[in-house]
């Protein structure tokens, strides 16, 4: 499973709409919106990628 680092939607990795490498890190994204807001600022989401984290409030997939 894969998540969304954003977002925190979890989701099939073969799945995700969109994908970005991060100091030699996979990152998944259910959005392209997701991707963007990542690669804005990706030092802020990179310990989400491998532990679940609270909910952001975030609200791209809805």
């Amino acid at each position: 499973m894969a998540l969304d680092p954003i977002c925190n939607m979890e989701f099939e990795e073969e799945k995700a709409v969109a994908t970005a490498v991060y100091e030699g890190k996979n990152y998944y994204f259910c959005s392209e919106a997701c991707k963007n807001e990542f690669l804005r600022t990706p030092w802020k989401y990179e310990s989400k990628a491998s532990s679940k984290a609270e909910e952001s409030g975030h609200s791209c997939c809805s």
